[in-house]
């Protein structure tokens, strides 16, 4: 039987939205893995929109769902509408969105807070152990929204972000942008993809390997 697996998406864009990339990457794996997709995102404003071409602010006012839908196709559901019964594992790609529309990162560092809803399936989803990948700088969502756990997550490299995420609670680990980090006690699979990039090819081996082992452990 087909598995649901969760995409939370966060907008549509590097700058203001999900990186695009990187959840058309974690939707062709599951694909190809044989998963029943299920993309969420919030039902709420972003923070901004950004103009990719120059990285400005462009005094619009967007909804994190209706921008989600572009990535999804229109095949998406209210984040309020799903819970973690629903699923049988949750991925959520990274791009800014997840520093600002999933949480506040992006502005408050390690004081950051976490979109309500997010982190109800979030912790609902480690509760009843079912597994969660994320990517990029999303894995800095997870160690905020578990805080309390220790979660062992990586974002790359980077060294203010880990340890903005070890003060938050987490525990980082440095990986190359071809590894993934996986912390078997809370059943979670993390990868840095384009914290580190360079290119799509590049991050596509560690998303596969993020999407591989997710389903591993949901099949396990």
């Amino acid at each position: 039987m087909a598995k649901n697996i969760g995409v939370l998406l966060s907008g549509c864009g590097v700058y203001d939205g999900t990186e695009i990339h990187e959840a058309v990457l974690t939707l062709l794996f599951l694909d190809r893995a044989g998963a029943r997709i299920v993309c969420v995102a919030p039902d709420k404003a972003q923070h901004h929109v950004i103009d990719h071409l120059n990285q400005q602010e462009t005094g619009q006012q967007r909804n994190v769902l209706a921008e989600s839908a572009r990535i999804a196709r229109g095949e998406i559901r209210s984040l309020k509408t799903v819970a973690a019964s629903d699923l049988d594992a949750l991925i959520i790609p990274g791009g800014f969105g997840a520093a600002k529309n999933l949480s506040d990162f992006a502005f408050k560092g390690q004081e950051a807070q976490v979109d309500a809803d997010v982190r109800r399936l979030i912790r609902d989803m480690a509760t009843a152990k079912k597994p969660i990948g994320a990517i990029c700088i999303a894995p800095a969502v997870l160690a905020k929204a578990l805080a309390d756990r220790h979660p062992v997550v990586t974002i790359g490299n980077d060294v203010d972000t880990a340890r903005a995420i070890e003060a938050m609670g987490g525990v980082h680990q440095d990986r190359a942008v071809d590894e993934i980090c996986v912390d078997e006690a809370n059943r979670l699979v993390t990868a840095p993809a384009y914290m580190l990039g360079p290119g799509i090819k590049d991050v596509a081996r560690g998303i596969e390997q993020l999407v591989a082992r997710v389903m591993e452990m949901v099949r396990g």
